[in-house]
């Protein structure tokens, strides 16, 4: 039910996202140094062959940045790679309005776009399948959201998807939730965003929790009690009942941010360099600490 969706999955993090762009995507506590958050994502997403995903894909990806850097791209954007869920990449970019996703995109010349194309094909080689979408954020759906925590690399997307004709009764269930968390006062925090553009069958949206490990998933957990505590039995009752009549479907993942496919912000580069951009050692391997490690 919505209310173990939010207390398993919500407390922590955010992009999500949002989407995050890291970090813009990703939701914060208002205590939590952050950099600062977004209107709009736009997320690409590409799904690797078996096998293909990791160091392959990073190599690719690699080129497609060479190009970006050479030709002086204007766009900026954080890779996510999964860790459940199918093999794929979440490409992740921030904008503060739809009119910036179009100045960027005129502002990118013939020459950069078929450099930009031509590093693509040897990338679809490893890809079984490729989608892209655009979201719009929620501030009243979201929870103690004011951009993305400095150090927050890992990222649990909630996607649900509403029955047509029933986005009142999802707004009102999760206004319940948000009240609860209020009460229970255990530090909850994500970002809501709404699909308006891609494929859906209904009313998609993403929530977004960002985490810097896995040991807030353990404080999410711990946090049920407080949280039923303060829905009371009616409460939730209320809040299964409106998601029994409003949802079409939902699935969580967990995701981590992969420096080496990323284009950072000079202002994300400026918070984290030995992230972004680690010192490599005299044999030429990077050296990468935090969640970064692996990937």
């Amino acid at each position: 039910m919505i209310s173990r969706l939010i207390c398993r999955a919500f407390i922590g993090s955010g992009l999500v996202l949002a989407v995050c762009y890291a970090p813009q995507t990703v939701s914060a506590q208002s205590s939590a140094p952050t950099y600062g958050g977004s209107k709009y994502l736009v997320i690409n997403r590409e799904f690797t062959k078996p096998g293909r995903d990791g160091t392959p894909h990073e190599a690719t990806e690699a080129a497609y940045m060479r190009a970006a850097e050479s030709g002086k791209a204007p766009f900026h954007y954080v890779a996510f790679t999964s860790l459940s869920g199918p093999n794929r990449a979440l490409f992740v970019s921030s904008y503060d309005s739809m009119e910036a996703v179009e100045a960027e995109r005129k502002s990118m010349s013939a020459a950069l776009n078929a450099s930009l194309d031509r590093t693509m094909v040897a990338d679809g080689d490893l890809l079984s399948a490729t989608d892209s979408s655009v979201w719009r954020i929620d501030p009243e759906l979201s929870q103690n959201t004011n951009g993305p925590r400095i150090g927050a690399h890992l990222m649990v997307v909630r996607e649900f998807v509403v029955k047509p004709g029933h986005t009142d009764e999802w707004e009102a269930a999760v206004k319940l939730v948000l009240d609860g968390y209020k009460k229970a006062d255990v530090g909850a925090h994500w970002s809501t965003y709404r699909m308006v553009f891609g494929n859906s069958t209904g009313p998609t949206y993403l929530i977004l929790t960002s985490m810097k490990s896995m040991s807030e998933l353990d404080e999410m957990y711990a946090s049920d009690p407080k949280f039923m505590d303060a829905m009371g039995e009616e409460g939730l009752k209320k809040l299964d009942a409106l998601e029994a009549s409003c949802m079409e479907s939902e699935k969580t993942n967990l995701f981590i941010i992969d420096p080496k496919m990323s284009i950072p912000t000079d202002e994300m580069l400026k918070a984290e360099p030995g992230f972004w951009r680690p010192k490599t050692t005299a044999s030429g391997s990077a050296k990468r600490t935090g969640a970064a490690s692996g990937q």
